[in-house]
């Protein structure tokens, strides 16, 4: 897998920045794992969630990737309807 998917063109400015820091996370898995979701519904997120992944963004991977496969608790300040989302979206069917 290469890398980013979904093109920008057409986002909004904070969109574009949110692809780009979801595929360039630091490490490989949360690249895939953040990198994915985003180009799949990054278009479609509300406001609200594009607030609660941003900050997603801004913690560290291991603790993210900890809260995506339910490894750790996710602290209430994270858990967030976006998350959920995350989860679902890589959820085997």
């Amino acid at each position: 897998m290469s890398g980013m998917q979904a093109s920008s063109a057409g986002l909004d400015f904070r969109r574009r920045r949110i692809l780009f820091r979801s595929w360039h996370r630091g490490t490989r898995e949360m690249d895939l794992i953040m990198g994915r979701f985003a180009d799949a519904q990054l278009a479609r997120l509300a406001d609200a969630d594009l607030d609660a992944l941003e900050q997603l963004l801004d913690a560290a991977d291991r603790d993210v990737f900890d809260w995506v496969v339910e490894q750790a608790e996710t602290p209430p300040h994270y858990d967030t309807d976006v998350l959920r989302k995350l989860r679902a979206f890589h959820r085997p069917a």
